[in-house]
C-alpha cells in the first residue's frame, strides 16, 4: 500500500472510502481497515437513465445493496449521499454539451474532478475524514515538503492514472489509492480472503449513467437536436453522401459511413457550422500536433519550457512520444514524433514522464504544423 501522508496514529485518522458496490472499492476499505485506519463507507447515488438501473424488489439498486453488504461484512459505518441532481447537471450535462459542440467528451474526467473529489470529498471532510480513498488503479507518492506525485498503477492493463490526471494538489493531499500497487487478480483474491460479497462482481464496461443502453440511443433521447442529417464531404469539399448526425461519429471512425467507395473511408473531422462530416482515406487521417486547453499541471507548477514526454490521447490508446510546449498556465501543444490517426477533440491528452503523470488537458484541435518545431529541453519535475 501507498504510504500515508502523516505519522499520526492511524486509529485516529478517519478515511472515507468511496464505495460503489464493486470489488475494487470493497477491497480498498478492507485494506485500509487492515492498516489500522478508522474507516467509513460513502456511496453516492448517481443519476442514470430512468427504468434501466438494476433494482431489487425493495427499490434499492443492486449496487447500493452490495455496497451495504460489504460495509456490514467489514463492520464499518455506511452513508448514502444523494448526488443525482448534481451529477446529472455537471457530468451528464458535460457529456451532452460536448457532443452538441461536435467533440467526443470523456465524462469520467469531469466526474472525478467535480463529483468524487469535489462533492464527495467535501462530504467526507464534513464527516470528520482526513482522506478520501477510492479503488482506482494508480499510485501516489508523498515526500515531506514536496508535492504529491501521481503515478501509474502497477497493473498496466488496469492503470487508471489517465482519468485522475485532472486532480490538483489540494485534492491529492487528501487522497489515498490503496490498489495502485496490486494487480486485478490480486484484488480478486483479497476479496475472497475477506469474504466480501463483491468478490465475483464483474467490472462495469459502460458509462455508469447509460445503464446498459448505447450512447447513440441516449443522445437521441436526451438531445434530439443532434439527430440532424447533413452532408458527407471530402477534404476538397465534394459532397459524396449524407450522415445521420455529427454526434454519432468520432475521429478515425470507419463504421456507419454509408458511402460507396473503392477504398475505405474514415472520419477526418467535423464542420459543426455547416453540419458537415469530413471523410477521406487512411492516408489523409490523423496529424502530428495537437492543441489542448483546460490544462492541469499536477504539481501545481507550470513548466517554463518545452520538454519531451509520453502522451496518451485516449484512455485506451498507446503512449506516443512527443514534445510538450506549455502556453501559459492553462494551455499546451504537443508535437508528436510520429503522426497519430485518432487525435480527437474532447478527449484528454495526458502527459507522462516515466511513471509520473505530469499534467493533462482537453484536446481542442489537431494539425500538422508547418512551423519549425521548437528545440527539445529536458526538464526535471518541479520540486
Amino acid at each position: 500500500m501507498e504510504q500515508s501522508a502523516t505519522k499520526k496514529d492511524k486509529k485516529t485518522t478517519k478515511v472515507a472510502v468511496a464505495m460503489s458496490g464493486g470489488v475494487d472499492s470493497s477491497v480498498t476499505a478492507a485494506l485500509l481497515l487492515q492498516e489500522g485506519y478508522d474507516v467509513i463507507g460513502l456511496m453516492q447515488q448517481l443519476w442514470s437513465e430512468p427504468g434501466r438501473e438494476k433494482k431489487k424488489p425493495d427499490g434499492d439498486s443492486e449496487a447500493l445493496q452490495l455496497a451495504q453488504k460489504a460495509a456490514d461484512q467489514l463492520r464499518i459505518p455506511f452513508h448514502v449521499i444523494d448526488t443525482r441532481a448534481f451529477f446529472k447537471k455537471e457530468v451528464v450535462g458535460y457529456f451532452l454539451d460536448g457532443y452538441a459542440r461536435g467533440t467526443t467528451p470523456n465524462p469520467c474526467l469531469m466526474c472525478n474532478r467535480v463529483i468524487r473529489w469535489g462533492n464527495l470529498l467535501d462530504q467526507a471532510v464534513g464527516l470528520g475524514a482526513e482522506y478520501l480513498a477510492t479503488g482506482h488503479y494508480a499510485r501516489l507518492e508523498r515526500q515531506p515538503g514536496k508535492s504529491v506525485r501521481l503515478l501509474k498503477g502497477i497493473d498496466a492493463k488496469k492503470d487508471q492514472s489517465y482519468v485522475l490526471s485532472q486532480l490538483n494538489q489540494k485534492q491529492l493531499q487528501h487522497t489515498l489509492l490503496p490498489l495502485g500497487s496490486y494487480t486485478k487478480s490480486q484484488v480478486r483474491c483479497l476479496a475472497e480472503e475477506h469474504q466480501l460479497p463483491t468478490a465475483h462482481i464483474k467490472d462495469s464496461q459502460d458509462l455508469c449513467f447509460l445503464a446498459g443502453t448505447d450512447y447513440t440511443s441516449f443522445l437521441k433521447l436526451y438531445m434530439p437536436q443532434v439527430n440532424s442529417p447533413g452532408p458527407i464531404q471530402t477534404l476538397s469539399g465534394e459532397v459524396i453522401g449524407q450522415h445521420n448526425g455529427l454526434a454519432f461519429y468520432t475521429i478515425g471512425q470507419r463504421k456507419r459511413i454509408k458511402v460507396s467507395s473503392p477504398t475505405p473511408l474514415y472520419v477526418l473531422g467535423k464542420d459543426v457550422n455547416n453540419n458537415a462530416l469530413i471523410v477521406g482515406g487512411a492516408e489523409e487521417l490523423g496529424g502530428d500536433q495537437l492543441q489542448a486547453g483546460c490544462a492541469n499541471w499536477v504539481s501545481g507548477i507550470t513548466p517554463n519550457e518545452s520538454f519531451e514526454a509520453e502522451i496518451k490521447i485516449r484512455y485506451t490508446s498507446a503512449f506516443a512520444r512527443g514534445l510538450v510546449t506549455p502556453q501559459g498556465s492553462d494551455r499546451f501543444s504537443v508535437d508528436f514524433e510520429q503522426p497519430l490517426r485518432d487525435i480527437t477533440p474532447g478527449q484528454a491528452a495526458v502527459i507522462y514522464v516515466g511513471e509520473e503523470v505530469v499534467g493533462s488537458g482537453i484536446i481542442e484541435e489537431m494539425g500538422s504544423p508547418t512551423r519549425e518545431k521548437p528545440s527539445v529541453n529536458y526538464i526535471e519535475r518541479a520540486k
